[in-house]
């Protein structure tokens, strides 16, 4: 009976993000497709889509029914990657625009009560899925073309968007030390995303870091798909 219950209360869960996407792309009919191409120049309308790239991965939004479609050939997208892509056109800001200021994301305007949440969420599981895995996980940065950087034993910027760069670090565990990990924003993330949606963009990152380096995550994942 208790696992019935658990199953029930996931089932809810993934009901309710499936709800979301749909009210999410009944707003796209409704916003100005022209002016989400001026604040978001890398989008392209192609196809009946407005293209967008998400972690290395192509996504349209359909122009016809607001409908999100993976368009790498490989799946469906998930829950996560459609409302990343729906909160992006719908809190995206008139002139916002990349300061290279880095933070972590308690730094973010209004982040610190989601803090503790993204800690467990995403840099915990960050760290426990790629200990002891730094070449997998270099090797998972340079397939999204990641640029490396000189902190941690690992340290790559990629692109959550074209508008939205990320910094990842990661040292891995020795003798006396756990590994850690940690993401650092440009300050204007908030400008392009609602700062909710930073925890699911980097829940994200990790997740397609640990699809490329073929291992599954480890921790306490939000599991949003």
């Amino acid at each position: 009976m208790e696992q019935g219950k658990i199953i029930m209360k996931t089932n809810e869960k993934v009901s309710n993000y499936i709800k979301l996407c749909s009210e999410w792309a009944e707003k796209f009919l409704q916003m100005d497709k022209e002016e989400l191409k001026k604040r978001l120049p890398e989008l392209k309308e192609e196809d009946g889509y407005l293209k967008i790239t998400h972690f290395g991965v192509p996504f349209g939004i359909r122009l016809d029914d607001g409908r999100i479609d993976c368009l790498d050939g490989k799946g469906e997208a998930n829950a996560t990657e459609m409302l990343n892509i729906y909160t992006l056109l719908g809190y995206v800001k008139e002139n916002a625009s990349f300061m290279d200021k880095w933070v972590p994301f308690a730094d973010l305007r209004d982040a610190r009560p989601f803090g503790p949440a993204y800690k467990i969420g995403v840099t915990d599981v960050f760290a426990a899925t790629f200990s002891g895995h730094a070449k997998e996980l270099r090797e998972a940065f340079l397939k999204l073309n990641g640029t490396e950087l000189p902190q941690g034993d690992v340290g790559y910027q990629i692109n959550a968007f074209e508008c939205e760069p990320m910094r990842f670090y990661f040292w891995d565990c020795d003798d006396e030390f756990e590994a850690q990990g940690n993401i650092l924003f440009d300050y204007s993330a908030t400008d392009f995303n609602h700062v909710e949606s930073a925890v699911s963009t980097a829940e994200m990152g990790v997740k397609r870091l640990a699809e490329l380096a073929g291992l599954p995550l480890r921790g306490k994942s939000f599991g949003m798909q």
